[in-house]
């Protein structure tokens, strides 16, 4: 059996840094997923996997091209295989694996227990409580970034400690902030957050505004 852990982080540098760990434990890259918040225009260069803005047409929408394909993984580890797409109520992020490519239906179809809806949609179909998928999916919004693993029930322990260590933000915690500022759940149709309000949601926490511009 297996289970998936999730985790939000306001640093994109402290996700990938927890995304090579979980590697580092034998967590197959086909396992684990990142979704990250893009209002700072950060660019997936040659190495990375694909090229610029392959993914996302001009009026910012999901393009089934290059970038799926990256998103369901690329060698190397899942790093390698970032690509750049929309998801509804995020606007453009940086994203690879499983969860991503349930979030917008990227060719993966009931294979892979997809149940479309967004963000919110396939974090709720791989476990989590509506609570978790709604302040998960705002943090993204916000300018967050998420991890997400399928990890075998033995190395739970070892897993959600490699989260942990990387200054994941605690969801019970950041929903409470969310809600003290009029928030109830994530709306898929709400605007997406600029660059502006990024660097603000990421000060109010601590964050470094520099951590929206890419560290590849």
């Amino acid at each position: 059996m297996s289970k998936t852990i999730t985790r939000l982080f306001d640093d994109y540098s402290d996700a990938t840094a927890a995304v090579r760990e979980l590697e580092g434990l034998g967590i197959s890259h086909d396992e684990i997923s990142i979704v990250a918040n893009n209002a700072h225009g950060r660019e997936v260069n040659d190495h990375d996997g694909v090229n610029d803005h392959d993914g996302v047409n001009d009026h910012g929408d999901v393009s089934r091209g290059t970038s799926t394909g990256a998103l369901l993984g690329g060698a190397g580890g899942l790093l390698a295989g970032l690509g750049l797409l929309a998801i509804p109520g995020l606007g453009p992020v940086v994203a690879a694996g499983w969860l991503a490519a349930t979030a917008v239906g990227a060719g993966i179809g009931a294979a892979g227990g997809a149940a479309t809806g967004g963000l919110v949609g396939a974090l709720k179909n791989s476990g989590h409580s509506e609570e978790e998928a709604n302040v998960y999916s705002e943090g993204v919004r916000r300018g967050g970034t998420l991890v997400s693993a399928k990890v075998a029930d033995g190395h739970v322990a070892q897993a959600e400690a490699v989260l942990d260590r990387n200054k994941s933000v605690d969801a019970t915690t950041r929903g409470a902030a969310y809600r003290q500022s009029g928030w109830s759940s994530f709306d898929a149709d709400a605007p997406a957050y600029t660059r502006d309000q990024v660097d603000q949601e990421r000060n109010r926490y601590g964050a470094t505004a520099a951590a929206g511009v890419d560290r590849y």
